[in-house]
């Protein structure tokens, strides 16, 4: 036992290393020590982020700032840089999300290292998060990804857990929301489903008593177009070249298109959502088997369904997805490796799309259109791979197939059929 615990020890000192050395690396990008072409990304940490951290501290929420377009739970981590009162906002901020990195990673790290799961999640979030740059660290949804990841690695244990977390998670961004997808039918779904409604509206009751303004952030998010990285506005990076009246400019917080037939688009991309999650619906009501990743598997699903049709496919989005990937590939059962693996390849070419050649891509050239064409049609690819391997898993091959781990009860496969009682 000492001699197996011995190698298992050096093995984890590789990617122990390695995360450090790419953190190293991404702190001196975050502190702008090393810089990276294009755009400042860290400068939204410190002109808009602290704006609002000045006039949450204030006892209100910014209703007249129509960059605000975050549910109230966002408060929470704009202000969460005050626990570290001695460090100025910024630097509080990136030292924020490189803990909650590294709470995510111990988690892969842990989970992995159990009997029937795999350090390949631990090895994707490792590689995913410095290939998206500094941008990782200069938005919040680091730590929104934590605590997602956190739920989903909790939920085969403890399905109130995982309604906690994702109904928390969904005060703070929404898309924590769709991680109750593939929770299987009977307890395990009446077990999570209240729980997270419960704590949502927990919070939400909170911000709402807390402060005025909490709800303010749906108006102008009903007024936003297609912003420039989207999928739907591919078509108007082509139209640029060939005549079309319109323009890319700022417009509520974020590059977006402006002119002739942009609502067109919107609307076809709400319809897209509308039509994805009806997917999802039937997946639900057709599928039978439920093994111990089909949850993990389910969330990323749907969420890389949501960013796909979404009017705004922002790069920190990217953080969400490689999450959830993650999570995935940290179970044996799981046959999301070939979608993941795109998704990691989506995350890289991101960072050439934004910051490095931003530029490019708002002006519509062949650079930034490549570059664009590139990541959403990765993208696009790991929804098609990811959807038809979860229906294939769940619906249509036959019979129940156990999966063979080691013997120790407590970190046993199981197969959670529709009717199944047991969830851990």
């Amino acid at each position: 036992m000492t001699g197996a615990a011995g190698k298992d020890r050096i093995r984890l000192r590789l990617p122990l290393v390695l995360w450090g050395l790419t953190r190293i690396v991404l702190l001196l990008c975050a502190f702008d020590v090393v810089s990276v072409p294009g755009p400042e990304t860290t400068r939204e940490v410190e002109e808009i982020y602290r704006g609002w951290f000045e006039v949450l501290r204030s006892g209100t929420y910014p209703l007249e700032d129509s960059t605000w377009q975050y549910p109230p739970g966002a408060a929470l981590a704009i202000l969460a840089p005050a626990l570290l009162p001695f460090l100025d906002y910024a630097t509080a901020f990136f030292v924020l999300a490189f803990l909650c990195d590294a709470f995510v990673f111990g988690l892969l790290v842990r989970t992995g290292r159990r009997p029937g799961r795999s350090m390949r999640g631990a090895w994707l979030w490792l590689a995913a998060v410095p290939l998206l740059g500094p941008t990782a660290y200069a938005r919040y949804d680091i730590m929104v990804a934590a605590v997602a990841t956190a739920a989903l690695l909790a939920a085969v244990r403890s399905p109130r857990t995982l309604g906690v977390l994702a109904g928390f998670g969904a005060v703070l961004k929404v898309w924590p929301a769709l991680l109750l997808a593939g929770t299987p039918k009977g307890p395990v779904t009446w077990r999570s489903w209240p729980v997270a409604a419960g704590a949502g509206c927990a919070v939400l009751l909170l911000c709402a008593a807390w402060m005025p303004g909490s709800l303010a952030f749906l108006s102008y998010q009903g007024e936003r177009g297609t912003e420039v990285e989207s999928l739907g506005a591919m078509v108007f990076h082509l139209a640029r070249n060939f005549g079309w009246d319109g323009e890319a400019r700022m417009n509520y917080g974020s590059m977006e298109f402006i002119g002739p037939y942009v609502p067109w688009v919107s609307a076809g991309a709400m319809g897209m959502t509308v039509a994805a999650f009806g997917w999802l619906a039937v997946w639900r009501f057709k599928a039978r088997r439920f093994v111990s990743s089909t949850m993990a598997d389910a969330a990323f699903v749907a969420v890389l369904l949501f960013t796909v049709t979404s009017r705004v496919i922002s790069p920190q989005y990217m953080i969400w997805l490689v999450g959830l990937a993650a999570v995935c590939l940290a179970y044996r059962s799981s046959r999301m490796r070939r979608p993941a693996h795109l998704v990691l390849w989506a995350t890289a070419v991101t960072q050439f799309e934004y910051p490095v050649w931003f530029w490019h891509v708002t002006e519509s050239d062949p650079l930034g259109i490549a570059v664009l064409f590139l990541r959403n049609g990765l993208l696009v690819a790991a929804a098609f791979a990811a959807c038809r391997t979860l229906w294939r898993h769940t619906v249509t091959e036959a019979g129940v197939v156990r999966i063979p781990v080691p013997a120790d009860p407590p970190e046993r496969e199981k197969v959670l059929t529709g009717s199944a009682r047991s969830h851990g």
